[in-house]
């Protein structure tokens, strides 16, 4: 257990030996340290997202992919996150209601974490040390949007690592090594079938 609490709580120096997603612990909705080891063998979505966003539909889609492939080794891992735009308000038993009325969602959803800054867990650090910002999708209906926004905001913020906005998702293979990043504004038709190659 304490080895559990130490892999959480890492500092950001700290998560430089750490290889996997395997090799880091999460708190469930009721607080209580989960290891990520538990999902060695299978592909997984780690996605943060938020009940009250422009991209809130995508649990729909996310969803309809668990359900069609959760039976080949799939995992959706959900980070609820209310760092974007006060979008997750919620608290977590009241997020979790809000998802399976509305969307049905089925996937492990994990207690309300943050994603960027002093207190971003620790498997954060290590997903946006493996894969950076590679850009919003421009032909997307909100993309050039949220490109104006973060840039008025932040000139360079292309050229950082953090997480964006809400549905950020990072690919994870059978080895617990991360090979995509998909912003929201990316093709969720896309990520299935980068899924569905990793399976």
């Amino acid at each position: 257990m304490v080895a559990m609490l130490l892999l959480s709580c890492a500092g950001k120096g700290e998560t430089e030996n750490m290889k996997t997603v395997y090799d880091f612990s999460v708190l469930n909705k009721k607080g209580e340290e989960v290891s990520l080891k538990q999902y060695e063998g299978k592909v997984l979505l780690i996605v943060n997202t938020a009940s009250r966003c422009g991209f809130t539909p995508q649990y729909e889609e996310l969803e309809a992919m668990y359900e069609r492939l959760s039976g080949e080794g799939f995992e959706i891992l959900d980070f609820p996150c209310n760092q974007f735009g006060n979008q997750s308000p919620e608290s977590d038993e009241e997020t979790t209601e809000f998802c399976s009325l509305n969307y049905g969602t089925k996937f492990p959803q994990f207690k309300k974490c943050e994603v960027n800054g002093e207190n971003e867990i620790a498997l954060y650090t290590f997903l946006k040390s493996q894969k950076g910002f590679e850009g919003f999708d421009l032909n997307s209906k909100l993309g050039p949007l949220l490109d104006k926004m973060m840039r008025e905001a932040d000139a360079d913020y292309d050229k950082k690592p953090d997480v964006k906005w809400n549905f950020t998702k990072f690919l994870v293979n059978r080895k617990g090594e991360v090979v995509a990043r998909f912003e929201p504004t990316h093709s969720m038709e896309d990520v299935e079938a980068q899924v569905k190659e990793l399976l």
